[in-house]
């Protein structure tokens, strides 16, 4: 039924011009518990692996786009972009909760620190739609898998900064504030490296194609696996895996793109179970704070990448299309919202329904506007001529 209702709804919002991811959301929704209730979210929920697979699969994907010589031509651009449109998005929201909803501190900060995170997932299936290429793809690609480490540290330290404020100590160690967010990142990202040396090593000696694919999902299995268990991020370990294998053997791309046979059904299937988890009825929760929230998140992204991508001396167009690219969000912010439940209960709740709420927005019209700001910066127009085409 999830895939029926996905494909279905893909093929429905193609002939508007629309991007397919939208049409999966839009089918989980349709078949979810906000409408026809065919799929309750107990039985999604129970779906988890495919979830886990989808993100491995995304993560290492874009991992692969981290070609060191590529990174060198680009020099410090994508640090200072990275670094821009991320906490350009924590400021805003920062600043608009205290001095002007009067928020407390401690929830304003956890809750800026989430809108750092960007879901790399729908902008990734966009781009391999539409076929896009360009200057301004090849700047985001690194970007949306380096903002969620950005985020992960900004959470963990203000996560911190928010307990002691709610406890009323002084206890931020440098350990607690910093070393443990990074430490946690470092692991991520050794166990990623080993990984992609380990398939590199073995693919070599794979015999036809379909080996191939078997060992490749395989490890990256393998490494989801371990990362659930000792509880570090999947998304940097299997992005570590793609980088370390394009850099390993980067003549050798059957690695990388021989799971292009094996993820469709799982994007399709991962995204419809996204839209079948969109509570529709939490937008009306969350009043203006939710709006507030999404809002100033959006005018982050934007403003802090273009400032970025200035201060970065990119293009005219990259400066002006860059952050629109930039507003999925999903994954990462939902964890980080139900990390925060945990570390600080008091407004744990409320985070957790702004950030659902903007996700069922950002979800919905991300994928819109990422195509608009492909086609507008000329990097999908020979798609469109090819499409014509055949037609």
């Amino acid at each position: 039924m999830i895939l029926f209702a996905g494909i279905i709804m893909g093929k429905i919002v193609s002939l508007f011009k629309l991007p397919k991811v939208t049409g999966y959301l839009i089918a989980g929704v349709v078949i979810g518990p906000s409408m026809l209730n065919i799929i309750p979210s107990i039985a999604a929920s129970k779906l988890t692996i495919i979830a886990d697979a989808a993100l491995g699969f995304i993560a290492y994907s874009i991992g692969s786009s981290f070609n060191l010589e590529h990174l060198k031509a680009m020099g410090k651009k994508v640090f200072i972009i990275t670094l821009f449109e991320s906490l350009g998005a924590v400021f805003i929201v920062d600043i608009i909760m205290i001095f002007i909803f009067k928020m407390p501190i401690a929830f304003s900060i956890v809750l800026g620190s989430i809108a750092a995170a960007t879901a790399p997932a729908a902008t990734l299936m966009v781009i391999k739609q539409y076929k896009a290429t360009g200057p301004l793809v090849d700047t985001l690609l690194p970007i949306v898998a380096m903002d969620d480490a950005v985020g992960i540290i900004v959470f963990g330290v203000s996560t911190t900064i928010a307990r002691s404020l709610i406890n009323g100590t002084s206890d931020l160690s440098l350990a607690n504030v910093i070393l443990n967010p990074l430490l946690e990142i470092f692991y991520a990202l050794i166990l990623g490296v080993l990984m992609g040396t380990v398939l590199s090593i073995i693919s070599r000696k794979a015999e036809g194609e379909d080996q191939l694919l078997c060992i490749t999902v395989a490890v990256l299995f393998l490494n989801i696996g371990i990362c659930s268990t000792i509880d570090i991020s999947p998304l940097l370990s299997c992005m570590m895996i793609g980088a370390a294998v394009i850099n390993i053997a980067p003549a050798n791309n059957r690695t990388i793109s021989i799971i292009d046979k094996f993820t469709p059904p799982i994007f399709i299937a991962f995204f419809t179970i996204a839209g079948i988890e969109l509570n529709l009825s939490l937008l009306a929760q969350v009043g203006e704070i939710g709006a507030a929230y999404i809002i100033s998140r959006l005018i982050g992204k934007i403003v802090g990448a273009s400032l970025g991508s200035k201060l970065a001396n990119c293009s005219k167009t990259v400066q002006k299309y860059l952050g629109l690219t930039l507003v999925p969000q999903a994954g990462v912010a939902i964890g980080l919202a139900m990390v925060a439940e945990t570390i600080i209960p008091q407004y744990g709740s409320s985070i957790r329904t702004i950030i659902l709420s903007a996700t069922v927005v950002y979800e919905l019209i991300g994928p819109l506007l990422t195509k608009i700001a492909l086609k507008q910066a000329g990097e999908i127009t020979i798609y469109h001529k090819t499409y014509h085409q055949n037609i």
